[in-house]
């Protein structure tokens, strides 16, 4: 007599179910199913059969976006559907400060890497920048004026291109701000530091000539870098040598610093490390913030089909929506109206509110750089207002 039904995952429904087929089997029915002997066996089955559905329902789960738990199983489904999770944000802060040097050099060069020490809440914090940053020397005194820094440690890698491997290009590292990713490929024979790729969210306006790369989540929160294969991108050579720099961060817990110290180092034009004659005394322009953790399972789960029906154009309400989140990894939640909704209609404007996650209102500088990045996704003729909340206490 064959089982006819599937649906019982209960341990003790499935040791009756075994009884039930066995009293129906002429060869054990004058058995004591209930003897200690017959009891184990039955009981050993119906612990197997358990765990076998437990997992198999398991497995079918982590198959779908809705229903998956694992962040790798997360990540993967969305990279399917082209989507990247936002990676951790460092808390970013805004410096100035002068130089003194006796050096008859033209230029000075503030060095990739360490600039500065921030205190907040009797703790110190490191704060770095991805790239070297040069300015002119004009009598002695060099100027670095509103010097974006990023809380974080500054840390590079190598890689040597061999087109006879099936090569991945990781980064080990967890907690990278992937906005300060920075990739140099040099050539076989180059001795400069090569050519600056830049990165790509999408395939559009992309060709065989493109200096372009891509990267996606991997393993335990880790980075991959991927190069366009001659068709996309332009395709690496055996031989080349990329360099990759970038900044692990501490997201959130970087907000808030406020007062540095100088930490970092100068280089000449010629390349020589530069010591300044003076204490270098920094000046604040803007507390560190932005600091944020990486994109939450749930956030990946909402947000990846949006971007993915968007198709990377802001047509409608949700396509806006989904767009700015991904944009400005700040937000808290977002509402998006149509001008031709308001009274009085006002055809062809997008109006926009934005809650950020550390405060009421976003700054003029963030919500000119929003409205810049919506360039690039908007329709022609179509015009998007940043207004500001109406909080109601």
């Amino acid at each position: 007599m064959p089982f006819t039904k599937f649906t019982n995952l209960d341990f003790d429904q499935i040791k009756a179910q075994i009884k039930g087929y066995l009293r129906a089997n002429s060869d054990f029915k004058d058995f004591d199913f209930e003897g200690s002997n017959f009891s184990v066996l039955i009981d050993t089955l119906a612990y197997n059969t358990y765990i076998t559905a437990f997992n198999s329902n398991m497995v079918v789960n982590e198959s779908f976006l809705d229903s998956a738990t694992l962040r790798e199983n997360v990540v993967s489904l969305a990279r399917n559907i082209g989507y990247v999770p936002r990676s951790r944000s460092a808390a970013k802060a805004q410096i100035s400060f002068s130089i003194n040097t006796t050096s008859t050099t033209p230029t000075l060069t503030l060095a990739a890497g360490l600039v500065c020490i921030g205190a907040s809440e009797n703790t110190t914090i490191m704060f770095s920048i991805p790239s070297s940053i040069t300015t002119t020397v004009n009598n002695g005194v060099a100027n670095f004026d509103n010097i974006d820094v990023y809380q974080g440690t500054y840390l590079s890698k190598q890689f040597l291109v061999d087109g006879s491997l099936d090569q991945r290009f990781l980064l080990n590292n967890s907690f990278i701000d992937s906005s300060t990713i920075v990739v140099k490929v040099q050539g076989p024979n180059e001795t400069t530091l090569g050519r600056e790729y830049s990165r790509a969210d999408n395939i559009l306006n992309i060709d065989s000539t493109s200096e372009i790369y891509l990267i996606q989540e991997v393993q335990d929160e880790k980075y991959e870098l991927l190069f366009g294969d001659g068709y996309f991108g332009k395709k690496l050579a055996t031989g080349n040598v990329i360099d990759v720099s970038y900044i692990i961060t501490d997201g959130k817990e970087g907000n808030g610093a406020s007062n540095f110290a100088f930490s970092g180092r100068f280089k000449d034009d010629k390349g020589n490390i530069e010591v300044p004659t003076n204490t270098i005394t920094i000046t604040t322009n803007q507390n560190a913030i932005n600091g944020a953790d990486i994109e939450s399972v749930d956030s990946i789960k909402y947000f990846a089909p949006r971007i993915y029906s968007s198709q990377h154009r802001a047509v409608t309400a949700r396509d806006y929506e989904a767009i700015i989140q991904n944009i400005y990894p700040n937000t808290e939640s977002v509402s998006v109206v149509g001008g031709e909704e308001l009274d009085p209609p006002q055809f062809g404007n997008v109006i926009i509110s934005i809650k950020p996650k550390n405060g009421d209102y976003i700054s003029d500088f963030d919500r000119s750089n929003i409205l810049s990045k919506l360039k690039q996704y908007s329709l022609s003729g179509i015009n998007q207002q940043i207004i500001d909340l109406k909080v109601l206490f």
